[in-house]
C-alpha cells in the first residue's frame, strides 16, 4: 500500500513556480530540489515535483502536456473550510494565477479553482464531515 503521494508536474520557469506557489503559503523540501526540480510540501504525505520540462521529459518517453491548452490533470485539495478555498484561491491569483471556472457549492461539498503559471488546473474543496443525504 502506498504511503505518500508525488505528483509530478511539468514547468516552465522553476523559479517563477515557487515564488508563485510560496506566495500560496506551500514550502519546498530542500534536499530535492537543484536548477531542474523542487519538491513542494503540500501535507504529511502529499508532494508536488515541480519539474522543468527538460527534467520531466526524461521521465516519459511520451510528449509534454500544454497544460494551457488541454487538462493533461486535475489536481484536487481537501482544506479545512470554505473561506480556505476562497483565501487559497484569491492568493493564487494575486500571483498571477487565475480562477478557470465558478465557486461550486454542492451543499455538503464546496469548491473553486485556479490555474497556475503553467496552466496546471488545482481545484480547492471543502467536505463537510457529514456524508450526503440523498
Amino acid at each position: 500500500m502506498a504511503t505518500n503521494i508525488f505528483v509530478n508536474l511539468p514547468v516552465r520557469d522553476l523559479p517563477k513556480s515557487v515564488q508563485f506557489f510560496t506566495h500560496l503559503g506551500y514550502s519546498f523540501n530542500q534536499h530535492y530540489t537543484d536548477e531542474g526540480a523542487t519538491c513542494m510540501i503540500v501535507a504529511e504525505n502529499i508532494f508536488v515535483m515541480l519539474l522543468t520540462e527538460e527534467r520531466f521529459k526524461t521521465f516519459t518517453p511520451k510528449p509534454v502536456s500544454d497544460a494551457r491548452t488541454s487538462t493533461e490533470v486535475l489536481v484536487c485539495l481537501q482544506v479545512e473550510s470554505r473561506d480556505q478555498v476562497a483565501a487559497l484561491v484569491n492568493k493564487a491569483i494575486e500571483a498571477g494565477g487565475s480562477a478557470y471556472k465558478e465557486p461550486q457549492d454542492h451543499g455538503f461539498m464546496y469548491g473553486h479553482g485556479f490555474q497556475d503559471l503553467d496552466g496546471h488546473l488545482w481545484e480547492i474543496i471543502y467536505m463537510d464531515s457529514a456524508p450526503p443525504t440523498t
